[in-house]
């Protein structure tokens, strides 16, 4: 059975769209871009895995639980299954890169005396073990989203969901996030990125999702990104209001 499944998945605010009608399958331990411009509905689906919003129809299933229906009570213990990383829930600037790991531990009520081992060997992972006791006005761009990853893994989470992870960060800090994700992929984990970054995106070579106005237009494997269905969509619905 798929980790992810998305059946006839459709998003509103008010009389807004935010996505409509989509459905996809995602099997664990795949690397999967979701694509597409600014609010095209990337945030949105996201966030619906995470159940930070609501459905308005259709069915959400991760790791065999229909997220749509799930009970409140249930909800804290499916996203201790989810490591997020987003730069909107950024590091907490009056506290060093060990205490905003640890926080994200004592946040989840996982924390045991094996907590430093943990923090040291995630930071270990992604090339930050030296930097424990920085500040994050300390680190640079590309560190400070080291560290991002360091915060979600820490939990050793089933999924790794990163929302515009190489936002604001220079093409080599870019690069080096991307590889980072990729060993944790390597090792098993399902990750789901959003990003309109083409150029990482193509050089990846990842399956993506194309989303144009809330809606799926191209679901390709070992893809480039797809402007042509974006292009072609946008020309469609310019001639439909004619």
């Amino acid at each position: 059975m798929a980790q992810i499944i998305f059946d006839h998945v459709t998003k509103k605010f008010g009389d807004e769209t935010a996505l409509e009608d989509v459905s996809f399958e995602i099997e664990k331990g795949e690397f999967v871009f979701v694509i597409g411009k600014s609010g095209a509905g990337k945030s949105t689906l996201l966030n619906l895995i995470m159940k930070q919003e609501e459905v308005t129809s259709g069915r959400i299933t991760v790791n065999g639980r229909r997220v749509d229906i799930m009970k409140r009570k249930k909800v804290s213990e499916h996203r201790r299954r989810l490591g997020v990383m987003s730069s909107e829930v950024g590091l907490l600037k009056d506290r060093s890169v060990y205490d905003n790991i640890a926080f994200a531990i004592l946040a989840t009520e996982q924390g045991n005396s094996h907590m430093k081992q943990v923090i040291m060997r995630m930071l270990g992972l992604v090339g930050l073990a030296g930097k424990f006791e920085s500040f994050p006005n300390e680190l640079s761009g590309g560190e400070q989203a080291r560290v991002l990853l360091a915060r979600a893994l820490v939990t050793s989470p089933d999924i790794l969901i990163a929302d515009e992870p190489t936002a604001n960060l220079d093409p080599d800090a870019s690069w080096d996030l991307m590889q980072l994700l990729a060993e944790v992929n390597y090792q098993g984990m399902t990750v789901i990125v959003a990003s309109h970054a083409r150029e990482l995106v193509t050089i990846m070579k990842r399956r993506c999702i194309t989303l144009v106005a809330g809606t799926v237009v191209a679901d390709q494997r070992k893809a480039i990104y797809n402007q042509k269905a974006t292009d072609i969509f946008e020309e469609r619905r310019v001639l439909s209001k004619k």
